[in-house]
């Protein structure tokens, strides 16, 4: 899959998405513990949630198709002495990293992709989840008004993971994601803590 329309989107500045830092509510899990192990940022940008877990001292991949993207990931680990590993990998073909992880995350990334591809990405996704791994998916919901581009129901994300696809849901919670274009309080979203069993 071709990451140019994803690269296009860093070429004129920050994208909506980028806000120059991680999303708050992966900061404050990954300042409580909550990422274990070795972790997977799936869609991870420019990097800012993968440095900051990174900087807590765990090994950690971010993966885009963005090739811009991945170079200011790199160049901001490099800035910022953190050790950490960029690479460019296909989100719905994740079993080519040829590697699996404890802590996957996916912030801002499941929604981008229609219901056709979502059980490809799902069993993607679990190529690369260790069995009792967590998954954690912070996504535009469907519930409140400013909804950001491509909103999901939760029954969405409770369908596609399913225990028939190697998944059990722990938790599903109201969140907000921040972006370039909502204002100080962000977008509605669903924060997901799912099991891989």
């Amino acid at each position: 899959m071709t990451g140019l329309p994803w690269d296009a989107s860093y070429h004129h500045g920050p994208a909506p998405w980028d806000i120059g830092r991680p999303q708050p509510v992966i900061a404050r899990l990954a300042s409580q513990g909550r990422f274990a192990g070795a972790v997977l940022d799936a869609g991870c940008g420019t990097g800012e949630n993968a440095l900051f877990i990174a900087a807590l001292g765990l090994p950690v991949l971010g993966v885009d198709v963005a090739d811009a993207a991945l170079a200011m990931a790199r160049k901001k680990a490099e800035d910022r002495g953190v050790k950490v590993e960029f690479s460019a990998a296909d989100a719905l073909q994740l079993e080519r990293l040829g590697r699996t992880f404890q802590t996957v995350l996916d912030c801002g990334l499941f929604h981008t992709f229609d219901g056709d591809e979502r059980p490809r990405y799902v069993a993607s996704l679990a190529s690369v989840t260790e069995r009792g791994g967590t998954l954690y998916v912070l996504c535009f919901s469907d519930d409140g008004p400013d909804t950001g581009p491509h909103p999901v129901g939760e029954e969405e994300l409770r369908v596609v993971f399913d225990p028939s696809r190697g998944w059990s849901v722990a938790a599903i919670e109201p969140e907000r994601i921040l972006t370039r274009f909502h204002g100080e309080g962000g977008a509605p979203a669903w924060f997901a803590t799912i099991k891989r069993i």
